[in-house]
């Protein structure tokens, strides 16, 4: 193996433990970074979608993945409860969030606060059921979905025909998705710094002014 080889596996090594999909200690099982990551990708690709519908005055096409109304739990607590009670590999996460943009691709339909949770909940089960050795049944995976059966088989046929049954992930593709990930936990590092660079300076504009208002009362 050539040694530039060598340093693009090392390197995708240590993506795969910073997303949490390797685990360096056994037995321990706590949220992945990919959940987070994932959430926050998704979260502002909706707000972003939404908000260019509203400037341009487009409306997203109807489909059965999409609620009279958005629901009232977020995308981040969303994620967190599947995780929590599928069982899943954190790696499903990778894969489902490349099947939803192989859906996206093959629809004419926009990401948004109305039809992110379905999409979301079928395409984890899909990639549970597609790449771990043991998984529930669909009437388990609606219950946790908050969906009933008949809708979350309807969803999976719906989704499988949108996407051309096209379930197989090679590592490229898989690594490139991971890569995107990380991409979103620098991005979200940065805003953070911001913020904080931001309330720093708000708190020392607040003292300023305080210390000038004894100043003038004196």
């Amino acid at each position: 193996m050539a040694a530039s080889e060598l340093e693009v596996e090392d390197v995708c090594s240590d993506i795969y433990i910073n997303l949490g999909l390797k685990s360096l200690r056994k037995g321990i099982r706590k949220n992945p970074r990919v959940l987070t990551l994932l959430s926050s990708l998704l979260e502002r690709s909706v707000k972003k979608n939404e908000l260019l519908m509203e400037a341009t005055q487009v409306k997203d096409a109807r489909t059965m993945f999409h609620g009279l109304r958005a629901p009232t739990l977020s995308i981040r607590c969303y994620i967190d409860r599947i995780f929590k009670y599928f069982g899943c590999s954190p790696s499903c996460f990778v894969i489902a969030n490349i099947y939803v943009d192989r859906f996206l691709k093959c629809t004419e339909i926009q990401l948004t606060s109305l039809n992110v949770h379905r999409l979301l909940i079928t395409s984890i089960m899909l990639a549970a059921k597609f790449i771990d050795d043991s998984f529930f049944n669909n009437a388990y995976y609606a219950k946790v979905g908050g969906v009933s059966t008949a809708e979350i088989n309807k969803l999976e046929m719906k989704f499988l025909f949108s996407i051309d049954f096209r379930l197989q992930v090679n590592i490229q593709t898989f690594s490139r998705y991971c890569y995107q990930l990380e991409k979103e936990c620098t991005e979200t590092r940065q805003i953070e710094r911001s913020i904080r660079a931001c309330r720093i300076k708000e708190n020392w504009s607040n003292k300023d002014e305080k210390s000038c208002a004894s100043t003038t009362a004196r």
